[in-house]
């Protein structure tokens, strides 16, 4: 699990229908205390026991689509609690609104031949954007040994290994 994937993710087709699929992972979580989760027809989220968890725990979210009789798609994404995940998305969306705003006004400002100190923001926005991309990468780290713990869980649950993207 390289750090240069933001949210690591994988795909693979087995064999089996998805209700036998949940139901040996819903197995495993049953008999490793460890992990607990979501289990629904056709998409399950594996995570951390709440004992364990911290604001960078990782979750492992599976979504399944049969493809045909007998014929399973698995697509696996690890990834922060959808809120961590939304409160840095919208950190950069607004980063970006306010870069573009500020570039807006000061290029027009230029245009009209006047002053415009308000392009130092874009390079301080950057700054920030950044120092929040830095923040997230320590934030993996932190999670790192527990997406490790999650990926190896669900490995034993299936029963054959699974590579990442």
């Amino acid at each position: 699990m390289s750090s240069l994937h933001i949210r690591p993710r994988f795909k693979e087709t087995v064999t089996g229908t998805a209700k036998e699929y949940i139901s040996t992972i819903k197995e495993a979580m049953d008999q490793n205390q460890e992990f607990i989760g979501l289990v629904s027809k056709q998409y399950c989220v594996i995570k951390i026991c709440l004992e364990e968890r911290h604001y960078w725990s990782p979750e492992l979210t599976l979504t399944l689509e049969e493809i045909s009789e007998g014929s399973l798609e698995v697509r696996g994404l690890y990834g922060p609690k959808p809120s961590v995940w939304a409160v840095f998305f919208m950190s950069y969306a607004a980063l970006g609104v306010l870069s573009l705003f500020a570039g807006v006004y000061g290029l027009s400002q230029i245009m009209l031949e006047k002053e415009a100190p308000i392009l130092w923001v874009i390079p301080i926005l950057a700054a920030i954007a950044i120092g929040l991309y830095l923040v997230a990468q320590a934030g993996q780290k932190v999670g790192a040994e527990q997406m490790f713990r999650i990926h190896h869980f669900y490995e034993q649950a299936i029963k054959h290994r699974v590579s990442l993207e």
